[in-house]
């Protein structure tokens, strides 16, 4: 099997399993008790701090653990809305993952002022149009670090700037959970107050994430209860996932060039296919400029359906999607898709391949072979 699916999930290392196993056999303990035992398991939530923290040059103890990437999405954004004071507006990327988009409803229902913020044609925000909407009465700006579906790089830092001139005193909260530790980011230089990550998306188990609260930035928790991390997220630790998290977090740091390997696995895929497919489209930036993330690649093949590659390539050992899991059983466009305004054809068309740390150049090369004779054994069968 070659697994080039990793936006969706990764296969958690051996050693993050071990990790989790030897929390729930030997350090089962609550981290809130008192005695030696409990202080121990909470020693090594701080382990795990210090690493995510340390990959992002921020400080162990801005990191609130939460149940996902989802999650830390939401304690961002609706936990900072509802510290803005009065009617205010928040501004959204349109290209943003549903676990921000979807948070429009309810911060509507908080009085909030909710707009759209346009790409490019490639993917990536439109900052012109950014500066035309920024503005006194923003609070608060949505924008994701890469696209999980055509791995557009957002331009973060610019962002910033934009909202220290036009909006000061506004937060910026960026999704970083296709972006931690395949596209660096120090988060004090960038001005990002608020980022949110995921375990399971750097070989880490699911059921676990995390966001990175700047320091003075002050947030409503979205659960009530015994006041866990910090009071942000009530409800005893997943610790068996937290120090899987950590770990693969230690060996990720650790692998250096990692994220030229991954671009060059992507590229070779991405030569081999446009150099045998004509009429190949790529769907977001292009594959070696800087505004395209190492390790996604997404690209529509003329006349076959991307269901039809995914399934195709199936039977070849190879899996990939057809863009982002969450969405893929649904017949409309993404948000990512509209917001680049990308022809219906590209979209129902549309494969994404996705590397991770654990992919071989050797596997990239199987792939490319698996895809152009897959294209070619259904372009014969176009819908009319």
């Amino acid at each position: 099997m070659i697994y080039l699916d990793n936006s969706a999930t990764t296969r958690p290392l051996d050693a993050a399993v071990l990790a989790a196993r030897e929390m729930l056999e030997e350090n089962w303990f609550n981290p809130s008790a008192l005695y030696g035992q409990a202080v121990r398991v909470e020693k090594k939530m701080d382990a795990c701090r210090a690493s995510i923290a340390s990959a992002l040059s921020a400080k162990p103890d801005q990191v609130v653990f939460t149940g996902c990437g989802t999650e830390a999405d939401s304690l961002a954004i609706l936990g900072a809305a509802e510290r803005l004071r009065g009617k205010r507006r928040v501004l959204l990327f349109a290209g943003e993952h549903p676990a921000v988009l979807n948070t429009a409803a309810q911060l509507a229902a908080l009085s909030q002022e909710v707009e759209l913020v346009p790409a490019t044609d490639e993917g990536v925000i439109d900052l012109d149009a950014l500066s035309a909407l920024l503005n006194e009465r923003v609070g608060l700006v949505g924008c994701m670090h890469v696209n999980n579906e055509t791995g557009a790089v957002q331009p973060i830092a610019r962002v910033s700037r934009l909202l220290q001139e036009k909006s000061p005193g506004a937060l910026l909260h960026v999704d970083g959970v296709q972006g931690f530790l395949r596209v660096p980011l120090d988060l004090r230089a960038a001005g990002v107050h608020l980022y949110a990550v995921s375990a399971h998306k750097v070989h880490g188990p699911k059921g676990v994430g995390a966001l990175i609260v700047s320091k003075g930035v002050k947030l409503s928790p979205r659960l009530a209860g015994g006041g866990q991390e910090g009071g942000l997220r009530s409800g005893t630790e997943n610790t068996a996932g937290i120090a899987a998290f950590g770990e693969a977090v230690r060996w990720a740091s650790a692998q250096e060039g990692a994220p030229e390997r991954l671009r060059r696995m992507k590229l070779l895929l991405f030569e081999r296919l446009r150099e045998s497919i004509d009429g190949l489209r790529v769907n977001g930036p292009a594959p070696e400029s800087g505004e395209a993330a190492p390790h996604i690649l997404n690209v529509s093949f003329p006349g076959v359906g991307g269901e039809v590659m995914v399934h195709a390539l199936e039977a070849e050992g190879v899996l990939c999607g057809t863009g982002a899991a969450c969405s893929s059983k649904k017949r409309e466009m993404s948000a990512a898709f509209r917001a680049m305004r990308a022809p219906r054809w590209a979209a129902e068309s549309a494969v994404r391949f996705s590397f991770g740390f654990l992919n071989t150049i050797e596997e990239a090369e199987e792939a490319a072979e698996a895809a152009v004779r897959c294209y070619r054994r259904y372009q014969g069968f176009q819908r009319r």
